[in-house]
């Protein structure tokens, strides 16, 4: 098992996703404080720091912070928009700090609707140099993409497209909307319904199976990715029983997570996967649980096919304890529910 810590270096970034759900609060780190956060995840017993923002690469600590994980033993990873990295002699130095692995975030393989989401004319052309960058560094490379409104209909294009440009790129992330308390708020028009991009996300999945490549979706209800389930990273963590860290910088502070739910509905009372479905996110708030069907089928072979083996009598009991668990914090009341449900569909 690997566990990995997500490091905030700032939220300030070049550029101003319509979704971005770690925008600027005007608070950032000073080196002290960065590396308690780092000795911190050695204390836990992690093994790698992934560093995100905002923007990592905007921070006078990315260099400093690659350098002090190595010290530390951890592995440093970086979630970025590109921005800064098209430009090698910075890329090399980063590399040469530490950095071993980067999670490129492409939204689109069209220009103008990966300029138009993240609202930053030419941000497409100097992604694209970054990538194009990449195999001289001698690190590896996955992309990361937000599903919403502007792409739902062809992340199955997206990873075609990257695949034949860019073959040495093997995993893809997606995660779906955190529209809850963040710039989603005032672009509701981006937040798609789950059944908008279920096809378009099925279809990706095919092909990545097909050209034996690998791939996590996060936030995705397991009824909308069954073929699928086992690349689910809630679904994963779940199984493998593992945890993570976040420090932000913002009012959330340092979050320890180990529980993986979001809310679940009527239809997950019934659903036999349940116990390692996370369920849905934001649900009665933007989401609604009348989207959601139970699957029926024994989730036995899902666990076989994340962990790789047979899962032990002990890990089969505890897993299956879980059935009928609700979040405390993320489960919407009663109430709260039956209010959603008298909005239309």
């Amino acid at each position: 098992m690997a566990n990995l810590g997500y490091l905030q270096l700032t939220r300030n970034c070049y550029q101003n996703c319509q979704f971005c759900s770690n925008p600027p609060t005007g608070v950032h780190l000073d080196v002290v404080q960065m590396r308690e956060e780092i000795d911190h995840l050695v204390e836990l017993g992690y093994d790698g720091v992934i560093l995100t923002g905002g923007e990592p690469s905007t921070s006078e600590l990315l260099l400093p912070a690659l350098a002090y994980a190595r010290e530390r033993k951890l592995f440093s990873r970086m979630i970025t928009n590109g921005q800064k990295l098209a430009n090698k002699e910075f890329f090399r130095e980063c590399v040469d700090a530490g950095l071993t692995h980067i999670h490129v975030s492409l939204h689109s393989y069209r220009r103008e609707v990966h300029d138009f989401i993240t609202q930053y004319d030419g941000a497409w052309d100097i992604l694209v140099q970054c990538l194009e960058n990449v195999p001289d560094m001698g690190i590896t490379c996955d992309i990361n993409t937000v599903i919403n409104v502007y792409n739902c209909d062809h992340l199955h294009e997206n990873v075609r497209w990257i695949s034949e440009n860019f073959p040495f790129i093997r995993h893809f992330v997606w995660n779906n909307m955190d529209p809850d308390g963040n710039r989603a708020e005032e672009h509701p028009d981006c937040i798609p319904k789950h059944y908008e991009f279920q096809r378009s996300l099925e279809k990706a999945m095919e092909y990545l199976v097909s050209t034996g490549r690998s791939f996590r979706a996060e936030r995705v209800p397991l009824c909308y990715m069954r073929r699928f389930a086992w690349a689910s990273t809630e679904a994963r963590k779940i199984i493998k029983e593992e945890e993570r860290c976040i420090r932000f910088l913002d009012f959330k502070g340092f979050i320890h997570q180990k529980e993986f739910l979001h809310g679940k509905g009527t239809a997950c009372d019934a659903c036999r996967f349940d116990p390692i479905c996370a369920g849905m996110f934001s649900m009665a708030k933007t989401y609604d649980e009348r989207e959601l069907s139970p699957i029926f089928e024994d989730p036995r072979d899902v666990i076989v096919q994340v962990l790789g083996k047979e899962p032990s009598p002990e890990l089969m009991e505890r897993l299956m304890a879980r059935r009928g668990r609700r979040s405390k914090t993320e489960q919407p009341s009663e109430e709260q529910r039956q209010q959603a449900m008298q909005r239309a569909l």
